[in-house]
């Protein structure tokens, strides 16, 4: 796994303070893509992403199928973007859902707060328009 740096940490809090959401892409086992608004995003360390599954349907399925999974956020302020590309891991159970349950519910209590899905950040993509457009950066 690898760590996100701070500036990349700021990117990712102005784009849930400003947006609310983050892009989340995925694909079946045959390759077919999807991609949704992901609400309930928290950033738990340097390494991993938690994403509670209030609605999932397609998302679900595929992250079952195939756990390759890719994340945008953007800062609209600076107009820097990044993709976070990682493994994700769907729970039900144990420990770690249900702090994701109760963060959710303590929130938004009408939420069903069905599943939970950990994203272990695997590469980190600049996104930016320009000369650094498309390179890794971890």
């Amino acid at each position: 796994m690898v760590k996100l740096t701070e500036d990349m940490k700021v990117v990712f809090t102005k784009n849930m303070e400003k947006l609310f959401s983050v892009p989340m892409a995925t694909a079946s086992k045959e390759g077919v893509p999807n991609v949704a608004p992901m609400a309930s995003v928290w950033l738990e360390d340097d390494e991993t992403f938690w994403i509670g599954d209030n609605f999932m349907v397609k998302t679900l399925a595929n992250v079952r199928e195939n756990p390759k999974v890719a994340l945008f956020f953007w800062d609209p302020e600076t107009k820097r973007c990044l993709q976070v590309k990682g493994e994700a891991e769907v729970k039900t159970e144990g420990p770690e859902y249900e702090i994701m349950h109760r963060r959710i519910k303590e929130k938004k209590p009408q939420m069903p707060a069905k599943s939970l899905i950990i994203v272990r950040i695997k590469e980190v993509y600049e996104c930016t328009p320009g000369r650094v457009a498309g390179n890794k950066v971890l």
